[in-house]
């Protein structure tokens, strides 16, 4: 895993920003119900790009993949789970609500060909390389 600044930076962001964020009389934080992003994976080989993201306790039904204008877009939600008259919350700290990435596509994707699989708290989107893009290896004649 390479080091990334920027990832860094984030981090450190959002530790500053949780902490300093106000919180009601229960201990849940005002922001519940914000938009959250899912961090991805975006991985490509010689005939595709492969996008995953961890979406633990998001039912398959809740998310939605969209393509349009050359843009991959996976929402959906994260609903919390249900209080339990009598317990106090002290923290909550995973993110609930409301999602979404955008993604533009590569000129050399093939979005008609899109594939999605949703296992296990995972979704992994397959978007292929177009037939032209793909290298192949050239055949060199004798004279």
């Amino acid at each position: 895993m390479r080091w990334n600044p920027i990832r860094e930076i984030e981090s450190l962001q959002n530790r500053v920003f949780n902490a300093l964020a106000p919180s009601t009389s229960n201990g849940t934080s005002e922001s519940e119900g914000q938009p959250w992003a899912p961090l991805v994976d975006i991985v490509e080989d010689a005939s595709e790009y492969i996008i995953t993201t961890e979406l633990p306790q998001v039912p398959k039904e809740d998310v939605k993949i969209t393509l349009e204008n050359g843009r991959l877009t996976v929402s959906g939600e994260r609903k919390p789970s249900e209080e339990k008259k009598g317990r106090k919350i002290h923290r909550l700290e995973r993110p609930y609500g409301a999602f979404f990435r955008t993604f533009a596509l590569p000129n050399d994707a093939e979005p008609t060909k899109v594939n999605a699989v949703f296992r296990e708290g995972v979704l992994q989107i397959t978007v292929p390389k177009h037939e032209k893009a793909l290298p192949r290896q050239i055949e060199v004649k004798v004279d």
